[in-house]
């Protein structure tokens, strides 16, 4: 589980987002992040056990745990460092492409999600084909009761067209999956879950409910 110390190292960076103090607090740092990390190899192993391309590939937590130091070289916004710890789990870890896991952890809102955010255009050229053709199948993922039970709402809707996209009519029953250009779910939940001793299972139930929509979406992408 996630310690509260680490919540609070959060909370703390969040008030005093500068060099200076993370530099005094480096050590307090450096456990909470030892802390989110022993939760992500747990999460590793979890995976692997529903989905065997995490288990071949020997991901380890270095490879899905991303720097907390924040690239402000084109943001308007100079504070130095994330506020949240976050971690991708996907076979080739987080510099690769493809559909994966997401967990994110913060002082004040927590998530965790699945799929592909903004696929470069021939990817998502292939799972719009691969929607097209295997409609009912990627209906039948998205309505399945273990995915509903976490995603009511269905797919994330920030990035759709208005229009249907190039090639599609109004009237393809897909098309409202068709109008996306990411293809994600994620699911909030309170601080105080990440708490609890039963969050590591908790989260990998939330995983296994996505996880033939990965399937799907990386099917597409490699076909």
């Amino acid at each position: 589980m996630i310690q509260s110390q680490t919540i609070q190292f959060l909370a703390d960076l969040k008030a005093n987002n500068n060099k200076p103090w993370f530099d005094a607090n480096r050590k307090t740092y450096e456990t909470a992040r030892q802390n989110f990390i022993e939760v992500v190899d747990l999460l590793i192993k979890g995976i692997g056990k529903f989905d065997k391309s995490i288990e071949e590939t020997d991901l380890k937590a270095k490879d899905c745990v991303f720097r907390i130091n924040r690239d402000v070289r084109f943001s308007k916004d100079k504070s130095p460092y994330k506020t949240n710890f976050g971690a991708w789990f996907t076979a080739g870890g987080k510099k690769s492409g493809g559909a994966g896991y997401y967990l994110h952890i913060d002082a004040n809102e927590c998530f965790f999600a699945g799929g592909i955010w903004m696929p470069e255009n021939n990817e998502l050229k292939k799972i719009r084909d691969e929607i097209d053709y295997n409609f009912e199948e990627i209906k039948g993922i998205t309505e399945a009761p273990d995915f509903k039970k976490y995603f009511p709402a269905g797919l994330d809707r920030e990035a759709a067209t208005v229009r249907p996209p190039k090639g599609y009519d109004e009237f393809n029953p897909a098309i409202e999956l068709l109008k996306l250009k990411s293809f994600t779910v994620s699911d909030t939940f309170e601080v105080s879950e990440a708490l609890k001793k039963d969050f590591v299972p908790a989260i990998l139930q939330g995983f296994e409910a996505i996880y033939p929509f990965i399937v799907f979406l990386n099917r597409a992408i490699k076909g």
